[in-house]
């Protein structure tokens, strides 16, 4: 599988996607919303509210349908996600949806768990040659 094929991953199973997610936004410093006229939120099976984000453009763009229609990728850094957007999600109740597709809602993990494993993987990439 090529990790930056949009079909690809939009099959992986949610674990995955957000493996995925990590890798990537680490490696790039950048994570991808939809936005027109303000974010993109979505809401879980239990009406949860939930802030949608992607590692890539074209995984963002393949949902930007139904309620999401007209929407546009838009980039923020890494480090506002951490330092500004997480913080303010997990104040307002709102959680992070790591990687939905056209098909199935992402994984919304806890905003501590997210913070912590891109940290971690920060750490990983800027230590070469340690193992995954």
């Amino acid at each position: 599988m090529d990790p930056n094929d949009t079909a690809s991953v939009i099959v992986l199973p949610k674990a995955l996607r957000y493996e995925h997610f990590v890798r990537g936004v680490a490696a790039t410093g950048e994570v991808w919303g939809l936005y027109q006229d303000g974010w993109a939120i979505g809401k879980t099976d239990d009406g949860a509210l939930v802030f949608p984000m992607w590692p890539t453009a074209e995984l963002a763009q393949q949902c930007a349908v139904l309620e999401w229609t007209g929407y546009e990728p838009h980039a923020f850094a890494l480090t506002e996600l951490l330092e500004e957007l997480l913080p303010q999600l997990e104040s307002d109740g709102v959680l992070p949806g790591i990687t939905y597709t056209p098909d199935e809602y992402g994984l919304t993990p806890s905003h501590a768990k997210l913070r912590a494993d891109l940290a971690w993987r920060q750490r990983q990439q800027r230590t070469p040659g340690q193992p995954d």
